[in-house]
């Protein structure tokens, strides 16, 4: 071999050595700057991660306040069964009012009467038979309706409350002898009877109160007698059997006038809307009794 070739064979091969070194050179430096990439992507990743599970709890967290929060039920109560009353003047038959006030010519209406909450009507008769004396009659019917209240409760709750106060304020009367009380049977969801006798300047009076109470609505029929003038005492049991049929007619009427319910089992079907209760009514109504104002105008 030649001197020149020689030498040209020892310059490649020296370039080959520099081409290798350059390219580790460079390998290395790739693998330094990937390494030190990783942490970086990593931290980034991980901030990544936690961002997401942040935002994904605060939606969960809100998610479960809405619904928690659409959860809460609105206060709510029955309505009430029945959303209006008959005319209180219009509730009892001819006939019955022949038999219990054979001598009154009409039906006085009650002053504060609310169509759709109260009503009383009142008749008074009288016999007069001159020397041999008189017989004297009064009646009074009065309808109290209540309507359901979110604040107060169900109007057959409020209704029942006020029943139990007209029985207790019947057998409370000042100067009542001889007092009985009975329930009666088969008249509205409850009824109960009260009798006594009433000593009066004008005579003996018999006083009959008969309460009842129809799903929402409570009935309260006031009924006496008396013989004056020397005239004989009505005989309390007659009474009593009128005064219980008369009632048991009203309470026909409330359910008449509620689209035809049976009185005896009342429709138990509540009303399609239900109203305001009647605010200072019912209180009012509560505070008065219907059994002293019968002895009075006795």
């Amino acid at each position: 071999m030649s001197e020149g070739t020689m030498q040209r064979a020892v310059k490649r091969d020296e370039h080959d050595r520099r081409d290798q070194r350059e390219q580790r050179a460079r390998g290395l430096r790739r693998a330094v700057v990937c390494a030190a990439a990783v942490p970086v992507m990593l931290i980034a990743a991980g901030c990544s991660s936690d961002s997401g599970s942040g935002d994904k709890a605060a939606d969960d967290s809100s998610t479960k306040s809405s619904a928690s929060s659409s959860a809460s039920p609105s206060p709510t109560v029955q309505a009430a069964a029945y959303k209006s009353i008959p005319d209180a003047c219009k509730v009892l038959g001819k006939n019955t009012l022949e038999d219990l006030a054979p001598k009154a010519k009409s039906g006085k209406k009650g002053s504060s009467d609310d169509a759709s909450t109260r009503a009383s009507c009142s008749w008074s008769s009288l016999d007069n038979n001159g020397v041999k004396g008189s017989q004297f009659r009064w009646l009074n019917v009065s309808l109290l309706r209540f309507e359901s209240d979110v604040t107060r409760g169900s109007g057959e709750k409020l209704a029942q409350a006020y029943y139990e106060t007209q029985v207790q304020d019947a057998k409370s009367v000042s100067g009542a002898k001889s007092l009985k009380s009975e329930p009666v049977a088969g008249v509205g969801d409850q009824a109960t009877a009260v009798r006594y006798d009433l000593k009066k300047k004008e005579g003996s009076f018999k006083q009959e109160t008969v309460v009842a109470r129809v799903e929402n609505v409570v009935v309260t029929l006031d009924y006496n007698g008396a013989g004056l003038a020397g005239e004989k005492t009505p005989s309390a049991d007659t009474l009593n059997k009128l005064a219980q049929k008369a009632v048991k007619e009203v309470v026909a009427a409330v359910a008449e006038a509620n689209d035809g319910g049976s009185a005896g089992t009342p429709s138990s079907a509540p009303s399609k809307s239900a109203s305001k209760s009647p605010s200072g009514s019912a209180s009012k109504a509560a505070s008065s009794s219907p059994s002293k104002s019968a002895a009075k105008k006795s």
